[in-house]
């Protein structure tokens, strides 16, 4: 069964793209992006989250993340 987001696909591709162009006006190399994008979901994570769900929370995202890398 697909999994239904209660967000948008629209909005959702905005946001990233905002995310993205902000990335290029800054002229962020890769290893900078990817400081800055984790840095910014530590910050969600820590702020947004209770601390009780934290762990299960980095580690789904973490799982997600490696599963969506593309590999040959």
């Amino acid at each position: 069964m697909p999994i239904v987001s209660k967000y948008s696909n629209e909005r959702v591709e905005k946001i990233i793209q905002d995310l993205i162009d902000i990335l290029v006006k800054e002229e962020a190399s890769t290893d900078l992006a990817l400081m800055c994008l984790g840095n910014t979901i530590s910050t969600i994570i820590n702020n947004q989250v209770p601390e009780s769900q934290r762990q299960a929370i980095a580690d789904n995202f973490a799982k997600a993340l490696t599963q969506s890398i593309k590999t040959k």
